[in-house]
């Protein structure tokens, strides 16, 4: 009986020593796994890419501003918007009047000499040069334009210049406008230069009948270059 007891009791005290045992060992193993993974090499983090910094950007030089008359209209479209202006009505007074009244054998007719004669009216040309006048007159208007050609009936017409003669002939060679810039009387101006073209019957044929025409002048026809309007902008 005591020695049951007793080896209840030893084999209770080994049991639990076993327990004790493998506790303990468990114990040193996750130590141990701790310890390596603690130790164990990291892979280095990549490197971090630095941000790529724009080239700062060259400065854009500031553009040229045009040539303005004053106001901030460039020379150029100031002269256009006159000459258009001024055609359009020149073209009307031409088909519309002019052309119509010689057709209708009307009583009233146009004539180069409408000054000393009755019944008459002013020819295209010279009603272009009578707007001219005005213009010239006028200190406010900021432009000038006259009416001028190679082949002149009117010595007025003649051009003046080397610009206008220049401008002349480029017009004749190539029906193009010009544009330049000339000085005058110590004041300098630009220059716009649109071809004359024969637009109305009674244009041309005016021309070609009159008894100022020269024989070298050709014999014009419908949409020839028979001068050209210049228009004068002063730029002082």
């Amino acid at each position: 009986m005591k020695f049951e007891s007793m080896t209840n009791r030893l084999g209770s005290q080994t049991d639990l020593s076993w327990l004790l045992a493998c506790l303990l060992f468990v114990t040193l193993i996750g130590a141990s796994a701790k310890v390596a993974l603690a130790t164990k090499p990291t892979k280095p983090a990549e490197p971090v890419a630095t941000p790529r910094v724009a080239a700062p950007a060259k400065p854009i030089a500031p553009a040229v501003p045009a040539k303005t008359v004053e106001g901030g209209v460039p020379y150029k479209a100031f002269a256009d918007a006159v000459h258009a202006v001024m055609m359009a009505d020149r073209t009307v007074y031409a088909k519309q009047v002019v052309t119509r009244l010689k057709k209708q054998d009307a009583p009233v007719t146009p004539s180069e000499y409408w000054e000393d004669e009755e019944h008459t009216i002013p020819l295209p040309a010279q009603m272009f040069r009578m707007g001219a006048s005005l213009v010239d007159e006028n200190p406010k208007a900021g432009f000038k334009y006259g009416l001028k050609s190679s082949w002149p009936l009117n010595e007025q017409n003649k051009p003046g210049s080397d610009v206008e003669k220049a401008a002349l002939k480029h017009m004749e060679e190539t029906g193009e406008n010009f544009y330049g810039e000339e000085t005058l009387g110590g004041k300098k101006y630009f220059v716009a230069a649109y071809p004359d073209r024969a637009v109305a019957e009674a244009c041309w044929v005016c021309h070609n009948e009159h008894s100022n025409r020269q024989d070298h002048y050709p014999e014009f026809k419908k949409d020839d270059v028979m001068g050209g309007v210049i228009v004068r902008v002063p730029m002082d």
